[in-house]
C-alpha cells in the first residue's frame, strides 16, 4: 500500500516544488566596535524539484541549517520569497506552510508511547482538518509500517534505540502528509552503522512517498549517497548545486574539491610553462590551453597509478591494508596535505623497503585552481597522457 501525501480535489497525489528567490537572512551582531550585522544565509536562489531528495551540505556555519529554518518558518528572511508551488509562503506561520520536521535531538515525548508521539500532531487538528479517531488510528499505523516500526507502537522512547527513536519523529512527521519534508541532521546522534542503516531508510522512504525532502548535514558521504542534487554552501553562500557524482567529478572552486571526498583531494602547488604542469621538479601532465603560471593542484586519492615509470615522485611512508583496496601514504614537499592518501586496488604490490614511490596520474581525477580566485581551472591532456 502506497502511503498517500497530498491530494488535489480530484483525489490524485501530487508533488510540491520549492522555489527560493534571492533569500538572505542576517542577524546583528556584536564586535568591539560596536554592532555589526552577520548574513547567515546571502541571497540563496534554487527551484528544488518536484519529489526530489536535497542534501544542504557545508561545514558548521555555513547557513545550511538557517536555510532550513526560512523554509520551514521557524525563522523569517531579512529579504526573498519562499514560494511552494505557485504559493507564496514567505509569511505564512510553519503550522500553515503544510512541513514535516524531523531534528537532531528526535525531539520526541518520553512519557508518551510511539502510538501517541506519532498521533499527536494529528490530534491538534483544528476545524475542517479535524479527524475521526478511526482516521487517525489509520494514519498512524500507516506511517509506522512505512518506517518499520509497527510492532513497537506501546513501547516508549526510553525502551528504543537511537535509530528507532528516529524512525519514530519521521513517522510523526509524515503522519500529517506533508507538502515538504525537512531533516537537520538526523543522523548525528547515531553511531556509524546505524547511520548507515537510517540514510538508507530515509532513501527508501523519501522514493516510495515522493515527498519533496531537504536533507541538511555537514557529512559529504552522507549527502553524496542518498541525494539526489547536493548544495555546497559556505559562509552563507551557495558554491554549487548538481548531481552528486558530477559536483566531485567538476568542482567548481577549491573549497568544494576539498570539502567532498574521502579520503580528502590531496593539493600541491604546481606551475604550467609552455603547456606543462610541473610539481616541483615533475613534469607530471600536458596542460594545453593553460596560461603559463602557478596553479593549485587537486588529485583525488583514486586519480594515483603506481608506475616505477611514473612522472610523479613522493617519499614513501607507509601501506595501509583495507581489504578491499590499499591506502599508499607518502608526502612531497608542494603538497599541502600533511601526508599524501592515494587510493590503489588491494592487488597493486608496493615494495615498502623503498624510499620512493612514483605515480602516473589519471587526468580525469587531476583538477587546476587559479591561486588567486581559486576557480577550477579546465585543461586539456595531451596524447601522452590519455590512458
Amino acid at each position: 500500500m502506497r502511503f498517500v501525501l497530498t491530494k488535489n480535489n480530484d483525489g490524485a497525489t501530487f508533488l510540491m516544488k520549492v522555489v527560493l528567490q534571492d533569500l538572505t537572512k542576517k542577524y546583528a551582531g556584536r564586535s568591539g566596535r560596536g554592532k555589526e550585522e552577520v548574513t547567515a544565509v546571502n541571497r540563496f536562489s534554487f527551484e528544488i524539484p518536484d519529489g526530489k531528495l536535497i542534501g544542504l551540505l557545508g561545514p558548521s556555519g555555513c547557513g545550511k541549517s538557517t536555510t532550513l529554518n526560512l523554509i520551514s518558518g521557524l525563522e523569517k528572511p531579512t529579504s526573498g520569497r519562499i514560494f511552494f508551488g505557485d504559493r507564496d509562503v514567505t509569511e505564512l506561520a510553519p503550522e500553515h506552510r503544510g512541513v514535516g520536521l524531523v531534528f537532531q535531538n528526535y525531539a520526541l515525548y518520553p512519557h508518551l508511547t510511539v502510538r501517541q508521539n506519532i498521533l499527536f500532531p494529528l490530534q491538534n487538528l483544528k476545524g475542517k482538518e479535524k479527524l475521526s479517531k478511526e482516521e487517525m488510528e489509520r494514519r498512524a499505523y500507516e506511517a509506522a509500517r512505512l518506517v518499520q516500526i509497527e510492532n513497537l507502537m506501546d513501547r516508549k522512547p526510553g525502551e528504543m534505540s537511537g535509530g528507532q527513536q528516529q524512525r519514530v519523529a519521521i513517522a510523526r512527521a509524515l503522519v500529517k502528509t506533508p507538502n515538504v519534508l525537512l531533516l537537520d541532521e538526523p543522523l548525528s546522534n547515531l553511531d556509524a552503522r546505524l547511520r548507515l542503516q537510517t540514510r538508507e531508510e530515509i532513501k527508501r522512504i523519501q522514493q516510495e512517498t515522493g515527498v519533496t525532502t531537504i536533507f541538511v548535514t555537514h557529512d559529504q558521504e552522507e549527502a553524496m549517497s542518498i541525494s539526489d542534487l547536493i548544495v555546497v554552501m559556505k559562509a552563507g553562500v551557495v558554491q554549487q548545486i548538481g548531481v552528486p557524482q558530477e559536483v566531485y567529478d567538476c568542482p567548481v572552486n577549491l573549497f568544494v574539491a576539498k570539502f567532498l571526498g574521502t579520503p580528502p583531494i590531496n593539493v600541491f602547488d604546481g606551475v604550467v610553462k609552455e603547456g606543462a604542469l610541473y610539481i616541483g621538479d615533475d613534469r607530471v601532465l600536458s596542460a594545453e590551453n593553460v596560461p603559463d603560471g602557478e596553479v593549485y593542484v587537486g588529485i583525488r586519492p583514486e586519480g594515483f597509478v603506481p608506475a616505477a615509470d611514473g612522472e610523479l615522485s613522493c617519499s614513501l611512508k607507509t601501506v595501509e591494508v583495507t581489504g578491499r583496496d590499499r591506502t599508499v601514504v607518502s608526502t612531497h614537499p608542494n603538497c599541502s596535505n600533511v601526508q599524501i592518501r592515494s587510493i590503489v586496488d588491494a592487488q597493486t604490490r608496493i615494495d615498502t623497503a623503498e624510499e620512493i614511490v612514483r605515480f602516473h596520474l589519471r587526468p580525469s581525477k587531476v583538477h587546476l585552481f587559479h591561486r588567486q580566485t581559486e576557480e577550477r581551472i579546465a585543461f586539456r591532456v595531451g596524447e601522452e597522457n590519455r590512458k
